[in-house]
């Protein structure tokens, strides 16, 4: 019954009658496949007790586990990436109530979403967290990436404690680390990456500096600074440029990342963002 469900919700179905219908109309060999007899189709009420009282996180984990089971294989000496992000649920506003917002474990080369964990207005992202990624049984050597909301001492020591490395977005929340990260002497520092895009009338280059860091950086486990510069503009006025300048800090040392992977991890973070909508 809950794989119908989730066969009829992926074609479109959405309410808990229209869901009932699906599974009414579906060809016998389909039930047959979902594991269900076809003279014993499951009531619209049926359905609908089901999953009120299913736990929509567990479902989520199980999903993804199963999906992440059957995606390509990674490469042997590769590190998994795992990007934590939140997002409001497109759709879920109503008249009477705030759109639902969840938080997200997922993993970057699959794009399948590994844990959610929803945001209510009685807490934040902050404090959801560790709950979220408590949902995945075996984070050792995995790399987490998330944006600067979670640049949080508790949160690094959390993930040494699981045994995973990250890397943290820099933003104007941490004025003191941000305000050391920007007087760092980049101008003297080669750029490691360079890559350029084209798309949606845009180009955008992208530079990459990283400083190993010994001392003069206030957060635990810091290994290295990075320093990631977009420069964009329309490909029809290609003079009028805009630049964007983000810093990040990871744990991970130089002789376990080099500058193309930081930089692909760190890329793989955005376009997350924009797969998980």
């Amino acid at each position: 019954m809950v794989t119908a469900a989730v066969c009829a919700v992926v074609a479109g179905y959405r309410s808990y009658t229209a869901i009932a219908e699906w599974v009414a109309d579906a060809p016998d060999t389909t039930v047959l496949a979902l594991g269900i007899a076809p003279d014993r189709r499951p009531s619209e009420a049926m359905i609908r007790r089901l999953l009120q009282v299913l736990d929509p996180q567990l479902l989520t984990a199980a999903i993804g586990l199963w999906l992440d089971g059957r995606a390509a294989p990674r490469a042997a000496t590769g590190r998994r990436a795992i990007a934590v992000d939140g997002k409001s649920l497109r759709g879920s506003r109503t008249t009477d109530a705030a759109a639902r917002h969840v938080m997200a474990a997922c993993d970057q080369v699959s794009s399948v979403v590994l844990a959610d964990t929803g945001v209510d207005g009685k807490t934040n992202e902050i404090t959801r967290f560790q709950p979220l990624l408590d949902q995945i049984g075996d984070l050792r050597d995995t790399v987490i990436t998330a944006d600067a909301l979670h640049c949080q001492r508790e949160h690094v020591t959390y993930l040494a404690e699981r045994g995973a490395h990250w890397i943290l977005t820099v933003k104007g929340n941490q004025p003191h680390l941000h305000q050391q990260l920007t007087a760092l002497p980049w101008r003297a520092v080669p750029n490691a990456t360079r890559d350029t895009d084209r798309g949606h009338g845009r180009r955008e280059i992208r530079t990459l500096k990283i400083l190993t860091i010994s001392t003069g950086i206030d957060f635990p486990h810091a290994a290295q600074a990075i320093q990631i510069r977009r420069r964009r503009h329309r490909l029809d006025q290609p003079k009028r440029f805009t630049t964007e300048t983000v810093y990040a800090i990871t744990d991970l040392p130089v002789h376990q990342a080099k500058p193309a992977q930081l930089a692909a991890w760190i890329r793989g973070h955005w376009h997350i963002e924009n797969k998980i909508h």
